[in-house]
């Protein structure tokens, strides 16, 4: 970048700007495979990937930390349900009652007594039956 530095003379006269005369590049003088084998090295110290081509690689996301622990995390352990107590109680002959299982089932019940429930399942050859297309 170019800095310039404006001078002010007396009011009405002209105004000298300077510039920094250009230094030559160091870049050009260089050759390639120098280059190359230094950004190797330079790879090599700071842990990251050589990739003298620039391809798309996906190590951003690679490098990334892992999201998984933190979404398990999220979401509560899981509790004992009617359904744990109910297999741990009936190796005992115990016997859980679970009230919305029974409600929901006794709706079941209704609504098959109405003709509302769901239809009853295809057996033997009467699966392929219902299945081909017509033309």
């Amino acid at each position: 970048m170019l800095r310039e530095i404006i001078y002010y003379g007396n009011f009405g006269e002209d105004i000298d700007i300077y510039k920094p005369p250009r230094k030559p590049s160091m870049a050009g003088a260089v050759p390639r495979s120098r280059l190359l084998e230094l950004m190797k090295v330079q790879c090599n110290l700071f842990s990251t990937t050589y990739n003298p081509d620039r391809l798309r690689t996906g190590n951003k996301v690679l490098r990334q930390r892992l999201r998984g622990p933190t979404l398990a995390a999220y979401y509560p352990r899981k509790t004992a349900t009617l359904e744990d107590l109910k297999r741990v109680f009936k190796k005992h002959d115990l016997q859980v009652i679970n009230p919305r299982e029974d409600e929901r089932l006794e709706s079941i019940a209704l609504a098959k007594l109405r003709g509302k429930g769901a239809p009853k399942k295809k057996k033997g050859k009467d699966l392929t039956k219902g299945r081909k297309k017509k033309r």
